[in-house]
């Protein structure tokens, strides 16, 4: 039976103000942001999200501390998670079990456990000012760009440690991913103008650094692996790039102003781009690299964007009778997951 479609999620966008201290919500469906913006702690840098979409996950630079949202209802949940300093990039394993935090002040990663929200263990060391984080695909290893050190760190999932040596990529590296695969994982060189390439197999750099334009901050793949798009700080612009011949394609896409983190829809459809100077979310048609409507305004000074998944059945409003009707209605499989998700919103 086909799910009905207000049984549906329509993805949101999650996008962190860190001059106001809040997060903004986007429907991407109608483009537009919430009136309201949700309050986390103090200079919300960056956000990501679950894989089954329940939860954003917000690192408070200014407070030193994870702030958690439930996605059905937009409100923070509980207390903000202590971390290390100065928190930045962030990445949760593609089961949703673990949050990997790059604390920047402190030249470490935190590992929160989504069931507990806590930290377990020990914050992991790593090269000076950790910013991007990345993980792979099968969640057995997480990339981390250390702006300090113009290198990479991996760490061992299993064990929460790092192997190997810092991998060497272009200066002042800030925004990573991976691909769909996870053979390969793509840096944004800020200081350098360039993306690096590393090959995840043997975690080693492949060929020259790929120029692109001034400033490259935020970076992300495409689900089918085919492109990556990157966010140009001081060109106001994005660069796209060719994953299987490792060049620029196209001219640069006009964005606002600043552009920092940027995100694409599960479909990969569209792009979502946060200008952090002029408070603002582009949006572009990620097949013709074109904009879409006029920038989406937002809270202040917006750095990063995250999108729920699409296509998850999300009844939270529905009578216990009616839930039930439509579990039944959907089959086990699906009823399992609706159960599980219902339970977490509530």
């Amino acid at each position: 039976m086909q799910v009905p479609d207000a049984a549906v999620a329509v993805p949101l966008a999650y996008v962190t103000n860190v001059g106001s201290g809040n997060v903004s919500v986007i429907d991407v469906a109608t483009n537009t942001a919430s009136p309201i913006a949700i309050v986390v702690g103090t200079l919300p840098e960056q956000v990501a999200i679950t894989p089954d979409g329940t939860r954003a996950y917000v690192t408070n630079a200014g407070s030193s501390s994870v702030s958690v949202i439930n996605t059905f209802n937009n409100t923070v949940v509980g207390t903000p998670i202590p971390v290390g300093s100065a928190p930045s990039g962030l990445a949760v394993t593609p089961n949703g079990a673990r949050v990997y935090v790059a604390n920047s002040g402190s030249n470490t990663v935190s590992v929160i456990d989504t069931a507990t929200s806590a930290v377990v263990g020990d914050p992991i060391p790593v090269g000076p000012a950790p910013a991007g984080v990345a993980v792979t695909p099968n969640g057995a290893r997480v990339y981390v760009a250390t702006l300090d050190a113009n290198a990479v760190s991996v760490i061992d999932t299993a064990t929460n440690t790092v192997v190997g040596g810092p991998i060497p990529v272009g200066a002042a590296p800030t925004g990573i991913a991976v691909t769909s695969i996870g053979s390969l994982a793509f840096v944004a060189n800020s200081s350098s103008n360039s993306v690096s390439v590393i090959d995840t197999f043997t975690d080693t750099a492949v060929g020259s650094p790929i120029p692109v334009g001034a400033a490259p901050t935020g970076i992300v793949v495409n689900s089918t692996g085919t492109k990556a798009f990157v966010s140009n700080f001081q060109s106001n612009s994005v660069s796209v790039i060719d994953v299987l011949t490792l060049t620029v394609v196209g001219g640069p896409i006009p964005v606002g102003t600043a552009p920092t983190g940027i995100a694409i829809t599960p479909d990969g459809g569209r792009l979502y781009v946060a200008n952090s100077g002029s408070n603002s979310v582009s949006v572009i048609d990620a097949f013709t690299n074109s904009a879409i409507g006029s920038p989406i305004p937002v809270g202040t000074a917006p750095t990063g964007i995250a999108i729920t998944p699409s296509n998850i059945p999300i009844i939270p409003t529905l009578s216990d009778r009616g839930f039930w009707v439509l579990c039944a209605a959907l089959g086990m499989a699906v009823a399992v997951h609706l159960v599980a998700r219902r339970a977490r919103s509530l």
